[in-house]
């Protein structure tokens, strides 16, 4: 790696004169490296050292210097005496020193002319009173895109995810009734529903990621009475089962879910879809008597005639009572609540430590929006790749490797990807793998079914098949 020390009067080498005080710091030497900056991958890495000559830096001094790249503002570099109290790099005032700062940030064609900057302030003391400003001077050129030059570039396309990071969910119990009855039995709060659906409740006060919205509970009856009646005793069998769950809740120290009226309260009557939905599950019923009860419970409207026609079925209405009506007879009680994902800092510890934790969504939201580092991006779609079999993990993996000019692997994925789900973001990527290989036809023919996507993908697949007219 070249290293070059940057002079006043040559234009490598930078000495700044304290304007408030000679003694406060005297002249600077910098060194940067490499020189010019260069590009290397997709990413712009360099040095700079800071030499500060023999008592160069009085004790109680700091410096900030502030560097940019073209329009890049890189931060603040500090320098500072050997009595000032900071995250600075300290330099002893006898010998003398030095400091070196390193740099690296993603590339975008705005470097490829660029002047790296520099600018500062001088402070004293330990209120860091304002002594002087170091006036603006470039210390170095950018960048050298010897990557970029070295081959013909095409805008890659990735695929993004779907994934939803807060989920709308739902867990539910059921109590059942006796015929024309609102009651709750005793036995149905202890089935194994309504236990697990209390011990839930408890278990989510626990858990950060939970969210309880509101408590529904319908009710309703079966098709085999008078129809007012049946919209009464619905509504009658949602009280019940009510005041029992709130009794359930303050039993379980629940005290947030034992107020009846924030629950949603609704009687729905005779539920026809409900029995339509038992009837065809049960196997003691013949097919032809199913019919049956459907026609005459569609038809007849009169109460006495409806359950007169039924009964007149004998033993098929006997099952009816014993398999299908009492499953209806219910009133359904309904935690509704909402999930949160993974947060951003779990998906990225995930990634690196335990990538069987994630889904193949978050696996794309991570790799595509929170990794920076390609490196990391690659390592992570490796890790998955073969286990999803995902088109998308594939195709993004292949970007990657396209952007690093490792272009073997990059067409292998391509090519997975293709295998998997023939996108429109496949296709243009491949595309400009046929185009380095040279075959221009095919290359062009990519081009062509590179479709279906967004304009600003459709716009690259443009700018990208331009390219063959060159």
């Amino acid at each position: 790696m070249k290293r070059n020390s940057f002079k006043a009067l040559l234009g490598f080498f930078i000495s700044f004169l304290i304007l408030s005080s000679c003694t406060l710091l005297k002249e600077l030497d910098y060194t940067v490296t490499p020189s010019p900056i260069e590009m290397h991958g997709d990413s712009i890495k360099f040095s700079v050292t800071v030499n500060v000559p023999e008592k160069g830096i009085s004790k109680s001094v700091k410096a900030e210097i502030t560097p940019k790249l073209g329009s890049k503002a890189l931060g603040v570099w500090t320098i500072q005496g050997e009595k000032i109290q900071g995250n600075g790099k300290t330099i002893v005032f006898k010998p003398g020193g030095t400091a070196t700062f390193e740099t690296s940030l993603a590339y975008d064609p705005s470097l490829e002319a660029a002047d790296l900057v520099l600018t500062g302030k001088i402070y004293k003391g330990s209120k860091s009173k304002e002594k002087g400003e170091l006036p603006s001077a470039k210390i170095a050129d950018a960048t050298i895109v010897t990557p970029l030059l070295a081959r013909m570039t095409c805008e890659m396309c990735s695929q993004s995810d779907e994934l939803v990071r807060v989920v709308d969910k739902s867990v539910s119990a059921v109590i059942n009734y006796n015929k024309g009855k609102s009651l709750v039995k005793s036995k149905e709060l202890k089935d194994n529903d309504i236990v697990d659906l209390v011990s839930w409740l408890a278990a989510s006060q626990e858990n950060e990621k939970l969210e309880i919205q509101s408590i529904s509970i319908r009710g309703y009856a079966s098709p085999d009475g008078e129809f007012a009646k049946n919209g009464d005793l619905s509504t009658e069998r949602v009280e019940s089962a009510a005041k029992a769950f709130s009794k359930l809740m303050t039993k379980a120290k629940l005290e947030a879910y034992t107020d009846i009226a924030t629950y949603d309260q609704k009687g729905l009557g005779e539920d026809f879809e409900e029995f339509k939905k038992q009837l065809a599950a049960t196997e003691s019923i013949s097919e032809g008597d199913k019919n049956l009860f459907i026609r005459v419970l569609e038809m007849e409207k009169d109460p006495e005639k409806r359950e007169a026609e039924m009964v007149r079925l004998g033993k098929s209405y006997t099952q009816l009572e014993k398999d299908v009506f009492p499953n209806i007879r219910r009133a359904v009680i309904t935690v509704n609540y909402k999930e949160s994902g993974l947060t951003d800092e779990e998906m990225i510890a995930f990634a690196t430590n335990n990538t069987d934790t994630l889904t193949v969504e978050e696996v794309l939201f991570t790799g595509e929006i929170l990794l920076k580092d390609l490196n990391s991006r690659i390592a992570l779609y490796t890790a998955v790749a073969e286990k999803m079999n995902d088109s998308r993990v594939y195709n993004n993996l292949g970007s990657l490797y396209y952007v690093q000019n490792d272009m073997p692997n990059a067409k292998a994925n391509f090519e997975a990807s293709a295998n998997l789900t023939a996108s429109g973001e496949v296709m243009n990527n491949l595309a400009a793998i046929s185009m380095i290989e040279g075959d221009r036809e095919k290359s062009r023919e990519l081009f062509g079914k590179a479709k279906g996507m967004d304009a600003d993908k459709m716009s690259a697949v443009k700018a990208n098949s331009a390219g063959l007219d060159i």
